[in-house]
């Protein structure tokens, strides 16, 4: 289906599936990295047409906010129909060197919700562990030390499933268990790997100066609820700091790292979300923002559906679910 089709439809159909006023709906779209170019290792990550193909069928199909906006007219009930929000987490140098154009060109708002102590050559545990098994030499990789494994290389389907497979078993160890574990990956690899995979301080100034939103996504990305909860307010407070002082103005949005409500943040951490002076929070529990969601548990989602036709329709039911919350 041509893209100007599925934004009509998207028109037609979004007045009644996501409508505005007191009854307004908001759907928040996630995004992590848009990549220049397909990444056979990062297969679930959009590239750069494909997010341009969105961000122009959002566009034209629905009225794009600022998520701080929008918060704010949903609470007062004033939500036009069809609205939306698009935001990115961690803080990836890709969001301002890939993405940001894009958003321009288009006039598409966007928040960006950033892990403070991987700027300026920092590195996502994640990413060390992807970039590793990238660059290894060997055939398989060996890790029965700290119980995993073997993992065939041979290929890119067995690096990408080696990928994987090492990320859902180690997310969510505990932070100094996950940390060994990652050291041990890169080290048993042997290879030196990227450290310019996230952001600079400059960057970030550049996408507050082009008009977009800078939220807070705690300094080091840790579960919150793995860490005592003194650790997590500092997290909080402590990221929120530092981008205030690299915008040089107020950081009032958070999201929560990971984001599963009652899996990775419980009630406390919405407490400590406020007291440490955000004014919103969102999570990854998907659905649409109604007029009696908690704002500190606002629900997001991740658009996979590459299509133009089915990106919009999933835009629209998802509209129909009302979050998770805690």
């Amino acid at each position: 289906m041509p893209q100007s089709i599925a934004a009509a439809l998207a028109r037609a159909l979004g007045s009644v599936l996501s409508p505005g006023g007191a009854r307004g709906r908001l759907s928040i779209l996630i995004y992590h990295r848009v990549l220049a170019t397909p990444d056979a290792l990062l297969d679930g990550t959009i590239d750069a047409a494909k997010f341009e193909e969105q961000m122009a069928l959002l566009a034209s199909g629905f009225n794009v906010l600022p998520l701080r906006e929008a918060v704010e007219r949903l609470v007062a009930g004033n939500l036009p129909a069809r609205a939306a929000c698009v935001t990115f987490d961690d803080g990836y140098a890709d969001n301002h060197d890939v993405a940001l154009p894009i958003l321009k060109r288009l006039g598409v708002p966007a928040t960006f919700f950033v892990a403070t102590g991987f700027l300026d050559g920092g590195r996502m545990w994640n990413d060390t562990v992807v970039e590793a098994i990238r660059r290894a030499t060997k055939p398989a990789l060996e890790l029965a030390e700290i119980g995993l494994g073997p993992f065939p290389l041979g290929s890119t389907a067995e690096r990408r499933a080696a990928v994987h497979a090492l990320l859902r078993a180690i997310k969510h160890r505990p932070p100094a268990e996950r940390a060994a574990a990652v050291e041990r990956i890169a080290a048993t690899i042997g290879t030196p790997l990227p450290d310019g995979l996230m952001m600079t301080r400059e960057k970030v100034r550049n996408l507050h100066a082009a008009g977009m939103e800078i939220g807070g996504h705690t300094v080091t990305h840790p579960i919150l609820t793995r860490i005592p909860d003194e650790e997590a307010e500092c997290e909080m407070a402590d990221g929120k700091a530092v981008l205030e002082e690299t915008i040089g103005g107020p950081v009032r949005l958070f999201a929560y790292p990971n984001g599963v409500p009652t899996k990775d943040f419980a009630p406390r951490h919405v407490a400590l979300a406020k007291r440490v002076g955000f004014s919103a929070a969102v999570t990854t529990s998907w659905g649409a923002a109604r007029s009696d969601s908690d704002v500190f548990q606002l629900p997001r989602f991740t658009p996979w559906d590459r299509q133009p036709a089915r990106f919009g329709a999933r835009l629209l039911l998802n509209a129909r679910r009302p979050g998770i919350e805690i």
